[in-house]
């Protein structure tokens, strides 16, 4: 052999054993990223970062300038270089939610068709020993004089008391008799599957393109722009976004639990606010309840807050007199507390 021919196989048993070493390091981060403990465990980590977000408050949240300014030097300092405080639009949450969406992908395709040959293709036969080995199982003893055809029948009569009309089958001198139920529930991971993508999808979307901030309405008030609250090295900022539209604020109406308790949020039953949105097409009339958002132009306008002057539309007045004669009436109107919608 010459020494051109050495090189060159060298070279090839180097280029293989690359290859290989490549193919093996490939296939260990497949199945990492098709395992389901590894997607438990990226679940349970953006939970715990989740839940920091209840806990810390977000700069989009109001009063969150109140909340910073509480804070000690070295909490504002960790919580702004980790992203605490919009922990929602951080790089390593964001990240989480593409791995484990990849997670779920992979171990979607890895299962379904196993999942779906077993459904399909069910299982009609078993040895003693597989069967005695399931956790639910049961043994039933017939005469042995009876014959065959008698524990046939006692375990088809076992059958048809669970609702089950059982399949006999014959093999090999062995009779199998079978029935199963819901079996469909096998692929019943991938509803849950799809449904996680949904959510992980629509919650991406919404953090990267969404834009919320607050919009201070009072009766007789406009408003074309909302601003937000925003967190940086050098202390909060706000910005303000331009609506493609004017909101103004026609009418405000509080309900209260108890007619005759005090105009107050813990004596609330919802918040009714009247606005007239304008814009190139017109004007239009929109209601938005406590509980009932109004959506337009990709904007949803709901209840955030109040600023209570502690005034109402009308007040009932009940005169007592001195002198023992019967009470009266009277009525007098008055402007309703300040109320401030949020746009999203």
């Amino acid at each position: 052999m010459s020494a051109v021919e050495e090189t060159q196989k060298e070279v090839a048993i180097s280029a293989a054993g690359r290859n290989d070493a490549f193919g093996s390091f490939l296939s260990s981060v497949l199945r990492l990223l098709s395992s389901v403990r590894f997607g438990v465990t990226l679940l349970i980590t953006l939970v715990v970062l989740s839940m920091i977000g209840m806990l810390i408050m977000q700069q989009n949240v109001e009063n969150f300038d109140k909340y910073f300014a509480a804070l000690t030097p070295a909490q504002k300092l960790i919580y702004g270089k980790i992203g605490f405080f919009d922990i929602y639009h951080a790089w390593y949450f964001n990240l989480l939610l593409l791995v484990l969406s990849l997670n779920i992908v992979l171990a979607t395709i890895e299962r379904v068709p196993k999942s779906w040959k077993i459904a399909r293709r069910r299982k009609l036969e078993a040895g003693r020993s597989w069967l005695l080995s399931q956790q639910q199982h049961a043994q039933i003893r017939v005469d042995a004089n009876a014959g065959e055809k008698a524990a046939i029948e006692s375990v088809r009569r076992a059958f048809e008391k669970l609702r089950l009309k059982p399949i006999i089958t014959e093999k090999a001198g062995r009779t199998y008799i079978f029935r199963d139920r819901g079996w469909w529930n096998r692929l019943g991971y991938v509803v849950v599957h799809i449904a996680l993508l949904t959510i992980f999808l629509g919650g991406f979307l919404t953090a990267q393109f969404g834009r919320d901030g607050q919009m201070p309405l009072q009766p007789g008030g406009s408003a074309s722009a909302m601003s937000s609250v925003l967190y940086s090295e050098d202390g909060i900022s706000s910005r303000t976004v331009q609506l493609p539209f004017t909101v103004t604020c026609t009418d405000i109406q509080q309900k209260l639990i108890r007619k005759d308790g005090p105009i107050a949020a813990s004596n609330t039953i919802d918040w009714l606010t009247w606005i007239k949105i304008k814009d190139e097409t017109g004007v239009r009339d929109a209601l938005v309840h406590l509980n009932a958002p109004y959506d337009y132009r990709g904007y949803r306008f709901f209840q955030a807050s109040f600023l209570s002057f502690g005034q109402a539309r009308t007040i009932t007045l009940r005169l007592t007199p001195t002198d023992g004669r019967p009470a009266q009436g009277s009525r007098s109107s008055a402007m309703g507390p300040r109320h401030c919608p949020m746009v999203h």
